[in-house]
Parts: structure tokens; C-alpha cells; sequence
């Protein structure tokens, strides 16, 4: 299963329209996300507020990541607050990046008042797309100095997160599955080891298998199959074969 970089703004001296700042609330969005992200089986690393674009620009080229999203709020640095959208950045010869910055703004667009408004835009200036190594975006949620814009962020930390995830999911060809409550279950076959595979069903690839008795994380229970984690792997298999 896919694993993430996932990088909310370090810069808490962009303040919003009416109160706080766009470290704060991209990391509260990052914090929505996690439970989603769990739920649909992609694993993330973090940067944390303490960090800087360069920082986390370093951080996940020391790693081996699918995808490096970064998570902004926009402003004009103009003190014009009348401008508004949602803007999805990507590297211009990045197919990937590309591909990605589609799926988010038709998604995006579901749930932005103004869809016309929503975007996607090539990009060589912005480093956490031009100097990161795996697949990258960069969102621009949506104008932090533009009070409508900054509230409207406020008031759907949830749903923006939410609907993120989902753009991840189908970037990935993965279910998107809501968040669940997290438990253990013991495998029960009849001796062989139990197959994890990347999608729930028979016919997607083998990740890893997991022997007769072993306890797994489960993540999410769907018809059928479970979402689980062992060992470090993430995938699905077969309910019938878990005991919980």
C-alpha cells in the first residue's frame, strides 16, 4: 500500500482574515486527515511545525515516499482580500503530479462554493514540488486573506480533509473507507499463511502474507475483507479469516 509525505504549511506568520494563522490551520486539516488516511490504508510521514519548507523538502528525499503532498492556504501579498479559489500545484514534466492535481480539483470542487474558482497550475518556482523526488502537489486551499475564504476553511476542516483523502484514494486506485473504530483480530485459516493484497479483492496483487495465528491491526471492515496492518505491511484480506 501506498505511503505519503505529507507536509502542512510551517508558516505561522500568514495570519487569516479574522483570526489564527496558516500553520495552524493546515495542520489542523493534516490532523483530519490521519484518521482517514488509516482507515484507507496509506501510510504517511509527517513534517512538523517546527520544521521548514527546506527541512521537509529534506526529510522526504531521505525516504522512499509514493507521493509528497503539501498542504497551503493562499494570499494575494497584495492586501487585496477580493480575490478567492483553490489552487493545485505540480511540477510541469511530472505525469504523476499531474495526474493527482486533476483528480483534487474536480474533487475539490464538490465542495469549494465557488468550483469555477478551482484550478490546477504547472509550476518550476514552488521547491516542494520542483526539488522534492516522488510524485508531488502542492494545494492552495483556498485565500487565507480573503475573509470568506478564510472562514469557509474554518468552518470545514473535516470535509476539506475528508475530500483530500479521497483525491489520495483515487490517485492511488485504492477505496476510499470513512474511519472506523481501530482494533486487533487473530488470524484463523487452517494452517496456511493468510495473503494481503493491495485492493479487496481476489485478483489484485499479493503485498505480503501473514501466518496462521498472528495478531493484525485491523483499520476498516468491509463487506468481505478487512483492511489490515502487520509487520509493517498494509492491505486487505480476506474477513472470513480473522478472528476478532
Amino acid at each position: 500500500m501506498p505511503t505519503i509525505y505529507l507536509s502542512p504549511s510551517t508558516q505561522e506568520f500568514n495570519p487569516y482574515n479574522g483570526g489564527g494563522n496558516e500553520e495552524q490551520y493546515m495542520n489542523l486539516i493534516a490532523d483530519a486527515m490521519e484518521p482517514y488516511l488509516a482507515a484507507s490504508g496509506i501510510q504517511y510521514v509527517r513534517n512538523t511545525p517546527d520544521m521548514t519548507a527546506a527541512t521537509s523538502i529534506a526529510a522526504s528525499n531521505s525516504g522512499n515516499y509514493d507521493f509528497h503532498l503539501a498542504l497551503h492556504s493562499n494570499a494575494t501579498g497584495s492586501g487585496d482580500g477580493s480575490v478567492r479559489g483553490s489552487e493545485i500545484y505540480y511540477y510541469p514534466t511530472s505525469e504523476k503530479g499531474k495526474r493527482f492535481a486533476g483528480i483534487a480539483a474536480e474533487n475539490l470542487q464538490m465542495i469549494y462554493p465557488l468550483p469555477g474558482k478551482v484550478r490546477t497550475i504547472p509550476t518550476t518556482s514552488l521547491g516542494e514540488v520542483r526539488r522534492v523526488k516522488a510524485p508531488a502537489a502542492l494545494i492552495e486551499i483556498a485565500y487565507h486573506d480573503n475573509a470568506q475564504d478564510a472562514q469557509w476553511i474554518r468552518d470545514n476542516i473535516q470535509t476539506i480533509a475528508a475530500n483530500i483523502v479521497l483525491s489520495l484514494t483515487e490517485y492511488f486506485g485504492i477505496p476510499f473507507n470513512a474511519p472506523q473504530p481501530i482494533f486487533t483480530a487473530s488470524v484463523a485459516t487452517r494452517g496456511s499463511n493468510l495473503n494481503i493484497r493491495y485492493n479487496p479483492s481476489l485478483e489484485a496483487p499479493v503485498i505480503s502474507s501473514i501466518p496462521n495465528g498472528s495478531e493484525v491491526v485491523v483499520y476498516a471492515v468491509l463487506p468481505d475483507w478487512s483492511l489490515v496492518g502487520y509487520n509493517g505491511k498494509v492491505g486487505y484480506v480476506s474477513s472470513q479469516y480473522l478472528q476478532y
